[in-house]
């Protein structure tokens, strides 16, 4: 276990290569769009 092994995340560091334990990074992130809640009409009563 160790810089030779691809199996763990510091081999596929010097390896070079992806998978379970390294996944790729995103190219952009998916921001959750924060609604607000809207306020009750206070005309309609």
């Amino acid at each position: 276990m160790g810089k030779g092994d691809k199996k763990t995340r510091r081999g596929k560091i010097i390896m070079g290569s992806y998978g379970k334990l390294r996944p790729r990074r995103r190219k952009f992130r998916v921001r959750s769009r924060h609604v607000k809640a809207e306020a009750p009409d206070p005309g309609n009563s």
